[in-house]
């Protein structure tokens, strides 16, 4: 059963004072601590390439698990919409290049925001399970320093860069569970990049959350005829404090295992549910976690890991 064996991330060191950027907009720090859900937000140094992100997190993954090896990698999926340069050709194909991965590898992009995790995930187990591969890494990286304009504060307070590469094999911690995505187009300009600059429309992005990700999520519960006091934790895109707090709060008692932390960095995008999963997955005895990512497009997915019995 192809699944989730290790993640690893990369966060560059710079940061931006999220406090001081948010008092050039009359907004104090409770608005920033509550509402946004970080006081500073990671961003790439200048010379740092999407690319870059994505060799870092990779490097990271072979650092931590002496047994995968460059050799092995049969597939690198690039989850990204801010690729190098100006988008051609595909991300992942440069980075192969820069980790000196095996050119029998096969690597191709996948173009999808804050949804693009779980995407990832059933895109490349799909993948493998046709070709018979056996390793793989899913890698997300989406800089939105590339395209945030500091002048808009209902971008420039929010958005981070990271990166992350999630090792799948045949060997699994993590099993991949039912899935279910969605996408409406109508919501197309709610988030969107125009004249170089990326504009989202907050309210439209909030109502679209809370309302719909929680009916969604247990459309997965029931392909297993569960609920969610069955599930053990649930780890959604970091979109917002104030977006992760209304899920949590409609969700009742279960709203406890929703977990909440942007790690200093700020809407990582694609990064966000994987850096959760890093941080807390691993080392517990949670024997389920609900996924659900939700943004651009509009588009959205949720899925249920499953550890298994060993």
């Amino acid at each position: 059963m192809i699944g989730i064996r290790s993640i690893a991330s990369y966060i560059p060191e710079g940061r931006v004072d999220n406090i001081a950027q948010a008092e050039r907009f009359g907004r104090d720090a409770e608005f920033v601590q509550n509402k946004l859900g970080t006081t500073t937000l990671a961003i790439k140094a200048d010379d740092e390439e999407t690319s870059d992100l994505c060799v870092g997190a990779v490097q990271n993954l072979l650092a931590k698990n002496a047994d995968l090896k460059l050799e092995d990698v049969q597939a690198l999926v690039v989850v990204t919409q801010n690729g190098d340069a100006e988008g051609l050709p595909h991300t992942s194909a440069i980075v192969q290049h820069k980790l000196g991965l095996p050119t029998h590898a096969a690597c191709f992009d996948v173009s999808l925001g804050c949804s693009g995790y779980v995407y990832g995930l059933y895109v490349l187990k799909g993948f493998m399970q046709a070709a018979g591969l056996k390793n793989a890494i899913l890698v997300t990286a989406d800089p939105y320093s590339k395209i945030v304009d500091r002048a808009d504060r209902m971008t420039t307070l929010l958005f981070g860069d990271a990166a992350t590469a999630t090792w799948m094999t045949e060997d699994p911690v993590w099993e991949l569970g039912p899935a279910r995505f969605g996408g409406d187009g109508g919501g197309a300009e709610y988030l969107v990049v125009k004249d170089g600059h990326f504009h989202m429309n907050g309210r439209q992005v909030f109502n679209f959350a809370s309302l719909k990700i929680i009916p969604h999520m247990q459309e997965v519960l029931d392909e297993l005829n569960l609920s969610f006091d069955d599930v053990d934790s649930i780890c959604l895109h970091q979109g917002s404090g104030a977006i992760v707090d209304a899920i949590a709060k409609r969700l009742g008692d279960n709203g406890s295992k929703v977990i909440k932390d942007m790690f200093g960095a700020g809407n990582t995008v694609s990064s966000s549910i994987p850096m959760l999963l890093e941080h807390y997955a691993f080392n517990n005895d949670w024997r389920n976690t609900l996924l659900s990512g939700f943004g651009v497009g509009l588009s959205w997915g949720s899925a249920l890991l499953v550890r298994p019995a060993r």
